[in-house]
């Protein structure tokens, strides 16, 4: 790995083996090719430590999603499209990796998680988030279609029409509203040692069956269909003049 993600494995209190993912990129933890590289390089190692349970963290914020300044790059010398296929297809393997493997995941959320990166917390089964955390989609701000699973894996979390008025009135959902959605168990200052303690007093084998029962073939096979027809849409949109000039704004508005 090219150091954007650590890896190891901790003890848990009852001292149950966990696996430990710790993103530490630069740009608040941006997706962008390398990172992406990296987090399925360490579930590479998450499968073969034999681990069944695992803790993802991201530093201050999360992750900010999409790096827009490389993706406005790209678009400013025609490579649009190629940089978003760098990117969407890996997160969305991800996205799926994460609820069909039979490892309980827990993501621990300080600052943002915006854009695509959400996905990665909305896959994981259970999560801590410190009471300044927010998530929020960006995708009109952008001119992007949705990737990360919001309109293929968020729906089935929370429904159809709540994931749907999320994205479009780009609401930022604090810890408060993400724990009355069901997408947060927790909500506290230290959101590493709470994912911790919650990893620690689930039942590995009832929560795992759990996960396959919820996680079965047939919304699988939703899922992926879904995440499928969000890179198709991202690849539609990304190209748009109207997408490169939301992007230059965007930029310029955070200097």
């Amino acid at each position: 790995m090219s150091g954007l993600v650590f890896s190891d494995q901790i003890d848990l209190a009852g001292g149950e083996p966990c696996f430990r993912i710790t993103m530490k990129a630069p740009r608040a933890n941006a997706l962008e090719p390398g990172l992406l590289r990296d987090l399925h390089q360490a579930f590479d190692a998450l499968e073969q430590s034999g681990a069944r349970k695992a803790l993802i963290l991201g530093g201050r914020n999360f992750s900010t999603g999409g790096d827009v300044s490389r993706f406005h790059e790209a678009a400013r010398n025609g490579r649009a499209e190629q940089y978003a296929e760098a990117v969407v297809p890996a997160l969305q393997d991800l996205v799926m990796r994460m609820i069909t493997m039979p490892v309980v995941i827990a993501s621990a959320v300080r600052g943002a998680a915006t854009g695509g990166s959400a996905g990665i917390f909305f896959a994981s089964g259970i999560a801590a988030a410190e009471p300044g955390a927010f998530v929020q989609p960006y995708y009109g701000v952008m001119g992007f279609a949705p990737d990360g699973g919001w309109t293929a894996l968020l729906p089935e979390l929370i429904g159809a029409g709540p994931a749907q008025g999320w994205l479009m009135a780009n609401c930022r959902h604090g810890a408060g509203e993400l724990q009355r959605l069901g997408l947060v168990q927790a909500v506290d200052a230290d959101p590493e040692a709470r994912a911790a303690e919650l990893l620690c007093s689930i039942d590995t084998g009832s929560a795992l069956a759990a996960k396959s029962l919820v996680w079965n073939s047939e919304r699988l096979a939703r899922v992926r269909a879904g995440l499928d027809a969000e890179t198709a849409a991202f690849r539609t949109l990304i190209g748009r003049q109207g997408t490169q000039s939301r992007m230059a704004k965007f930029l310029q508005s955070t200097g």
